[in-house]
């Protein structure tokens, strides 16, 4: 079990960490190309529109409650193609039907994002850009159920590699745009649909080659249908609760001229950390559990919860650490160049502090989470998702007034750390099998004892080095001793003061 964790942790990390990468990439190409201005900000409005629609129906709705529900028919031989096909049909017709409605009501999904567009020519734009590029809902959507079935039967490259190809395919839009002198903006909106399809596509073919070929056909509601939408439902509620913190953010930042598009980049950097080791260790922690429950072995439940834990904290509060001690020059080196300017680097790199704040929250509540939708428990989390909604709401809008734009980030980060609170006092209470263990406790402390050495050297590293971030030509050099240094001096002391052990480490690299 340990060892098919840890194989696929490392795949999906990988791919998950190439993905990142690529994708870290297509941002810095719209930073340089576009910065914050108006095109730029109605591009990233129209783009987070499907996106949004897909984390409620997908990602965040759907597969929660189809994962376990697939993973245990494949497991016992249940009739799981079947399932598959109809879960397959019925999200396809509902999206079709949903993004039709989508075109015709476009100018109110984008008001009731960015309300402060309308005082200027953004509010157009990201309505012509968000009809082009809604229909991609309908692409990843599908996307995001095939590469359930692929997760529940451990073959992970196909649905982890499928961002990567979004991304290639977005950078590679830019820069033929580029090249032929074209309209940036219309260009990569255009890249969004074209990319879904690419996706789907990819996934599609791996899970026929898995047998699970999904044709499209006329969708009938089945009792196993109907079981699955009563479980989807709270946690469609929510993704509803989650989309709307995201609204509100959004809309604080609308009203404050590039503040959209700061709190964009600053949220990609702290997605790195949080999509490698987060995302990942949720989509190979869920149907581990899943199959866990099934057997009902406690004991490998509660090791599978554990290690995940203490695998993505160690890698995600140094990374929280180095997010909030040196994000000017991460900004600077990474993003300042073109139309991104040393004001646009300032105000991201304060974003992103603060979301650092709060990534060790973001990541522990991917893993506490697979503990309620593993026992098809989707009400608590949308109990503790409403909580979240009400300190996102009250920070964000409250001190706005005060803080401007800034609050946004503060209420995400905020909200992050109260509806974890909650998840982990609840899983504790669900039984020994769901808390986690002393050795998780014991190397807790070390990890943090471990990021706060870094930390410190990395202040003391920032301070001596700054001559060299003010060369033009040293610049990224120095970010890469910097990054480097730090990743040595956590790696020295974390396995000094016992937070983790390089034979382990070794070990999980030669299973995977």
């Amino acid at each position: 079990m340990a060892s098919r964790l840890a194989r696929g942790f490392i795949t999906v990390g990988g791919w998950t960490m190439a993905s990142r990468i690529l994708g870290f990439v297509r941002d810095i190409m719209i930073g340089a190309f576009l910065g914050s201005s108006a095109v730029a900000e109605a591009f990233l409005i129209a783009f987070s529109l499907p996106n949004m629609f897909r984390r409620f129906f997908a990602e965040g709705t759907l597969n929660v409650a189809f994962v376990p529900m697939f993973a245990k028919k494949h497991e016992g031989g249940e009739g799981a193609l079947e399932f598959a096909r109809d879960a397959f049909a019925g999200l396809a017709f509902i999206l079709v039907i949903f993004s039709i409605i989508a075109q015709i009501f476009m100018p109110a999904l984008v008001y009731a994002m960015a309300s402060g567009f309308t005082e200027d020519n953004r509010f157009d734009l990201a309505v012509t850009y968000g009809r082009i590029a809604f229909p991609y809902i309908l692409f990843i959507s599908l996307a995001a159920l095939l590469s359930g079935v692929l997760n529940a039967t451990s073959r992970f490259m196909a649905a982890a590699a499928a961002p990567v190809l979004l991304n290639v395919i977005f950078i590679a839009a830019m820069l033929i745009a580029d090249l032929m002198g074209g309209d940036i903006g219309l260009a990569m909106t255009w890249t969004v649909p074209i990319a879904g399809i690419a996706q789907v596509v990819l996934v599609w073919i791996a899970a026929s080659r898995a047998g699970y070929r999904l044709i499209p056909r006329i969708p009938r509601m089945t009792p196993e249908l109907k079981r699955l939408a009563i479980i989807a439902a709270p946690a469609a509620l929510a993704g509803g609760v989650t989309q709307i913190n995201l609204l509100v953010g959004r809309q604080v930042a609308s009203f404050f001229e590039g503040a959209v598009a700061w709190l964009y980049y600053a949220d990609r950097l702290y997605q790195l950390p949080l999509g490698v080791v987060g995302i990942a260790i949720g989509i190979v922690l869920l149907p581990e559990l899943s199959r866990n429950l099934r057997a009902g072995d406690t004991v490998a439940s509660r090791d599978a919860l554990s290690r995940a834990g203490e695998m993505s904290l160690a890698l995600t509060i140094p990374a929280a650490v180095a997010l909030m001690v040196i994000p000017i020059p991460l900004i600077e080196v990474l993003f300042q160049r073109g139309a991104f300017t040393l004001d646009d680097t300032k105000w991201t790199a304060l974003a992103t502090a603060i979301y650092g704040a709060g990534l060790p929250a973001f990541v522990l509540q991917k893993v506490l989470s697979s503990v309620y939708f593993a026992r098809e428990n989707t009400r608590a989390p949308f109990h503790f998702a409403l909580v979240g909604m009400v300190v996102n709401a009250g920070v964000a809008i409250g001190l706005s007034y005060h803080l401007g734009f800034i609050a946004a980030a503060i209420g995400t980060t905020l909200a992050g750390w109260a509806i974890t609170s909650l998840t982990w006092i609840g899983a504790a209470r669900m039984g020994e099998e769901t808390r986690f263990d002393a050795r998780f406790w014991s190397r807790l402390w070390r990890i943090v004892a471990a990021s706060a050495i870094m930390g410190a050297a990395l202040v003391a590293a920032t301070f001596v080095m700054a001559p060299l971030f003010a060369i033009a030509g040293l610049k990224i050099a120095a970010l890469a001793v910097l990054v480097l240094g730090g990743i040595a001096i956590y790696g020295l002391a974390g396995h000094m003061l016992g937070a983790f052990h390089m034979a382990e480490i070794k070990s999980a690299f030669r299973r995977g």
